[in-house]
This record gives C-alpha cells, sequence and structure tokens, in this order.
C-alpha cells in the first residue's frame, strides 16, 4: 500500500474530529445552540405576550374612543335639545312682551283719548260759562238786577223767618 498525500490528509482529518469528540466540542456547540435556542423562543414568547398586551391595549382605546363618541353624540343632541329649547322659550317670552307692550300702548292710547276728551270738556264747558256771562251781562240791567236783589231778600226773610 502506498501512503500518499491524500492518505495522511485523510488520516489527519480523521485524528482532528477524534480530537474535538474527545474534548466535547460538538456537545459544547449543541448546548450553546440549544441555549442560544431556548433564548430565541423565550424572545419569540415575550414579543407573543407582548403582541397579545398592545392588541388588548388597542381594543380597550377602540372601545373608550367609541364611547366618548357617543357621549359626544349625546352632548350634541342635549345641547341642540337645550338649544331648542331656549329658542322656544326666548320666542315664547318674546310673544309675551310683544303682548304687555301692545297693551301698555292701547292702555296709553286710551288715557289719551280719555284725556283729550276731558280736555275738549273742559274747554266746552269753560266757552260755555264764558258765554252763559257774557250773556248774563249783556242781558243784566239796572232794573233786571234790582228785581233779583230783592228776589233774594224775600228767599231770605221766608227762609229766616218762615
Amino acid at each position: 500500500m502506498t501512503f500518499d498525500a491524500t492518505f495522511f490528509a485523510f488520516v489527519a482529518f480523521a485524528i482532528f474530529f477524534a480530537v474535538l469528540i474527545y474534548l466535547k466540542i460538538p456537545a459544547t456547540i449543541m448546548s450553546a445552540l440549544d441555549a442560544r435556542s431556548a433564548e430565541i423562543a423565550k424572545e419569540l414568547h415575550e414579543a407573543r405576550r407582548l403582541r397579545e398586551e398592545a392588541e388588548k391595549l388597542l381594543a380597550d382605546y377602540q372601545a373608550k374612543k367609541a364611547t366618548a363618541e357617543a357621549e359626544a353624540k349625546a352632548i350634541v343632541a342635549s345641547a341642540k335639545e337645550q338649544a331648542a329649547a331656549v329658542a322656544e322659550e326666548t320666542r315664547v317670552s318674546m310673544i309675551a312682551a310683544m303682548a304687555r307692550r301692545e297693551k301698555q300702548a292701547d292702555d296709553r292710547i286710551a288715557s289719551a283719548g280719555t284725556k283729550a276728551s276731558d280736555e275738549v270738556r273742559a274747554a266746552a264747558a269753560e266757552a260755555a260759562i264764558a258765554a252763559a256771562e257774557r250773556l248774563i251781562r249783556e242781558r243784566m240791567n239796572d232794573t233786571a238786577q234790582a228785581g233779583l236783589v230783592a228776589e233774594g231778600v224775600s228767599e231770605m226773610t221766608k227762609r229766616k223767618f218762615g
């Protein structure tokens, strides 16, 4: 048998693997790979847990958002109802105020009419008195005055002695 370079390379290679196995290098590599695999599995489990937690938080926030939107809609609807009620109340109070002012105006007009009527009556009475006074002065002469005085004296005498 001839020993050539290939044979020696094979023997060196076999000795190298034998030394590796004797020094338990494959077991060390396997334990390192197993440790790395366990670490990766642990990281995957943690990532899965974090993802589930994030999904739960997302669902919670979406529920809160939906609740807030519903509350906002309710608040807007309530505000619209209150605004309509205030508008109706204002309209009613304005109508009542206008009716009061109209009545006050009617009362003032009636009062002004009464006052004007009273002023016309007073002016007519003053004119009648002035006309009567003028008539009496024109028709009253000395004879008529003497007759009136005599008549007054006789009435007094009758009452006093009568």
